[in-house]
């Protein structure tokens, strides 16, 4: 991809250039397309040009181009799964331009990414010891702010935003791991083809975890198609997904993906027992909290799988490389705290809205929200 220089830029309108490059995606022969007339592309590179330094050279960095970045990397990356939907919808699955821009994006991305890590430090470390450290801190932490708020506050509009919002995830929960699954059979193998069988319900549709989710939904009477809610997804959440894609799409990075999915498995039963309490305030149903509850009851122990029988035998098995386990950890603790931060004040929004205005319900406010 060619940089234009940003003061060359007139302001972007990232909205727009995002549908031109939705419909980019299911061009025949996108690449050969793009080679003969690079104009066909020059709004949307154009677009990410503006979008890069805004978001990751500024600070602080620019929602928009945060969001329209991140979005751009979903869209490619949601391509390496089969969603049962539209075979034309994959037509370049295998592009070499949209890998070219995946790249460019991502490499900027990871640098403003890492550059919040006190790598040296990690390098250094006492890697066992500071992953048990790090695993008896995070499996029960105290409340935080947003946690109260979510116990305490969240309306019933709040939740049904909470759970619009974790759909995105929550309906393909798991996929990034069966991309872990290839290769030699071991003991650290054998853990996270269980946690895998867990989560997919040991083949049953009815008991796969996504399908929990589902339940959740329909009882709320909320859509159960998967994305339907992606425009209320902030960046800081895409991100979270955007980079387990790429760590689980690199075995170089599998040390990473799974100090994060340590982190992970241990954290989500203290997260969820908030948005629990919330439903049991509000007079939910076993149903309407459905997810919730069975992560809680399943990921400690999940979370101790991890930390003994894959994240410590990677120690003993890669102690030059061990460092990376923790980098992951303490990786995916920043980018989820922060999306949970970004999650939290997008319900109190709804919130605020529902609440300001007697005539309002969140149906109304929600048709606002996705509306372009």
């Amino acid at each position: 991809m060619k940089s234009t220089p940003t003061n060359q830029l007139t302001a972007v309108n990232y909205d727009e250039v995002e549908q031109q490059f939705i419909a980019l995606l299911e061009i025949e022969h996108l690449d050969k397309k793009v080679a003969v007339d690079p104009n066909l592309v020059r709004d949307f590179e154009n677009a990410i040009s503006s979008a890069i330094p805004a978001a990751y050279q500024r600070t602080p960095g620019d929602d928009a181009a945060h969001l329209f970045l991140q979005r751009v990397l979903y869209r490619i990356n949601r391509l390496k799964f089969f969603w049962y939907d539209d075979l034309q919808h994959y037509t370049n699955e295998r592009s070499a331009y949209l890998r070219t821009v995946l790249e460019s994006v991502e490499a900027v991305w990871q640098e403003w990414e890492i550059a919040q890590i006190d790598v040296v430090a990690l390098q250094t470390a006492n890697v066992r010891q500071e992953l048990i450290d790090r695993a008896v801190a995070d499996v029960d932490p105290p409340i935080s702010a947003d946690g109260e708020f979510f116990r305490e506050q969240m309306t019933e509009a709040g939740y049904r935003q909470l759970v619009a919002i974790a759909s995105l995830d929550g309906l393909v929960e798991a996929s990034q791991l069966s991309r872990t699954l290839g290769g030699v059979a071991n003991e650290v193998h054998s853990v996270l083809t269980r946690l895998l069988l867990e989560e997919y319900g040991g083949g049953r549709l009815a008991r796969k975890h996504s399908s929990h989710f589902a339940t959740m939904l329909a009882e709320l009477d909320m859509n159960l198609e998967p994305e339907a809610y992606l425009d209320l997804v902030p960046w800081e959440l895409l991100a979270v997904i955007n980079h387990s894609f790429l760590l689980t799409e690199r075995k170089r990075y599998f040390l990473r993906y799974i100090g994060g999915l340590l982190y992970g498995e241990l954290s989500v039963p203290a997260a969820f027992r908030n948005y629990q309490a919330a439903g049991v305030r509000l007079g939910l149903s076993t149903n309407a909290m459905a997810y919730w509850n069975l992560h809680i009851n399943i990921d400690e122990l999940h979370g101790r799988w991890m930390l003994n029988d894959a994240a410590l035998p990677l120690v003993d098995q890669y102690p030059a490389d061990a460092w990376e386990l923790l980098l992951g950890y303490d990786q995916q603790r920043l980018m989820n705290n922060r999306a949970g931060a970004s999650v939290a004040r997008s319900v109190r929004e709804v919130d605020h809205a529902t609440t300001s205005n007697t005539k309002s319900n969140y149906n109304v406010v929600l048709k606002k929200m996705l509306k372009h």
